[in-house]
């Protein structure tokens, strides 16, 4: 299987090449994005807090993706609870519906979304890129989520109401603490998505751009590239960063319920 292997590694090289460079620009003593390398620096990271349209973005962003993070995984917490508990009709098709977005072009839900919103008149503002982020984290909350309460044990919460507590309260103080490893990794991926996402956030924002949409602009301008890169780095370090927290809860969570993994997030 060597040429399997040798076919494994070029796609990783060509898929995380760009990645690679990222970094290696950002700290390049020059605005020519072009090797030779002409020195080392740090001058473009000091740059950043310096632009105030840049820090905006980066406030806006972070504002937005928080937002998305607690409403997508509410929803997502809802859906999958409803999916592994409860018998209703048409169970089957509502829940897949609730998943189409995850194979839907996020063109086609950027480009739907916006035509409903200028149609009924609503104003373009963060508040629309947030109710888009969340349509389309929630799926990967649920795929999250599901697994999480599955493995659940449902002897547990009977026990709890036969010894006196309401549903309610069953779902608070045994439920949510078993499954919590899970929702915290659900906000996570749904907090690095919403941060990192630019198609939707290009056609719903308003005057306050994301940050993905302002580095969008700043491409037009070849002095600002450095800076973008530098940014870039930093991003794609805090995204690395919570994709290993929340892989790190997902297997908390299969730890505490006794669970195989099965490797991954979905």
């Amino acid at each position: 299987m060597t040429w399997l292997r040798g076919y494994a590694v070029l796609y990783l090289l060509f898929l995380y090449a760009p990645i690679i460079l990222l970094p290696i620009f950002a700290f390049n003593d020059s605005t020519i994005i072009a090797f030779p390398l002409s020195g080392f620096t740090t001058q473009w990271f000091s740059e950043i807090p310096n632009t105030p349209a840049l820090v905006k973005s980066v406030q806006t962003s972070v504002i937005i993706a928080l937002t998305t993070a607690v409403l997508s995984t509410t929803l997502g917490i809802c859906a999958a609870r409803a999916g592994a508990k409860y018998t209703f009709p048409l169970k089957a098709p509502i829940l897949g519906f609730i998943m189409l977005p995850l194979v839907l072009p996020e063109i086609i839900v950027a480009v739907s979304m916006l035509v409903v919103l200028l149609a009924l008149g609503l104003p373009l503002g963060s508040w629309t890129v947030v109710l888009g982020h969340t349509l389309i984290c929630t799926p990967f909350c649920i795929a999250i989520l599901n697994s999480a309460f599955a493995n659940l044990d449902p002897s547990l919460e009977e026990a709890a109401i036969d010894l006196g507590e309401t549903r309610a309260s069953t779902f608070r103080l045994i439920t949510l603490p078993l499954v919590m490893p899970g929702i915290i990794a659900a906000m996570l991926i749904s907090f690095t998505i919403s941060l990192d996402e630019f198609i939707i956030a290009f056609f719903l924002t308003g005057t306050e751009p994301t940050l993905p949409v302002y580095l969008w602009g700043q491409l037009r301008f070849p002095q600002k590239i450095p800076v973008v890169m530098a940014l870039g780095t930093i991003l794609v370090v805090l995204s690395i960063i919570l994709l290993i927290l929340a892989e790190m809860a997902r297997r908390r969570g299969l730890h505490r319920t006794g669970t195989q993994d099965s490797g991954g997030f979905l």
